[in-house]
């Protein structure tokens, strides 16, 4: 996958579109990410405790990785990627497609 985990990205589709947030965690079984503040349900948890009380709490749930782009430069690009260096130095690197600039 092309968005890894502390990255800021932003909802291209769906009932979020044009919000954005950073990324808490990456599924890549399932291709999908769990983005900050977006795509959240709520859910009604039961008390764990003999005198405590269950509450309602939202929580983000995971959206496909397909529906989110990385923000560089404060607009949204497309992910690829580039070898530098030589040799056994040589290291694969993210770059934003329009621009080529180093993520």
């Amino acid at each position: 996958m092309k968005i890894l985990k502390g990255d800021t990205v932003q909802i291209i589709t769906g009932k979020d579109k044009g919000k954005t947030g950073t990324v808490l965690q990456t599924l890549p079984e399932t291709q999908q990410v769990v983005v900050d503040g977006v795509h959240q349900v709520t859910r009604h948890q039961k008390n764990r405790r003999v005198r405590s009380q269950g509450q309602i709490i939202t929580k983000s749930m995971p959206i496909h990785v397909s529906n989110v782009a990385l923000v560089h430069g404060g607009a949204p690009v497309r992910v690829g990627y580039r070898f530098e260096g030589e040799g056994e130095k040589r290291k694969k690197v993210r770059v934003a497609r329009p621009s080529g600039a180093t993520i």
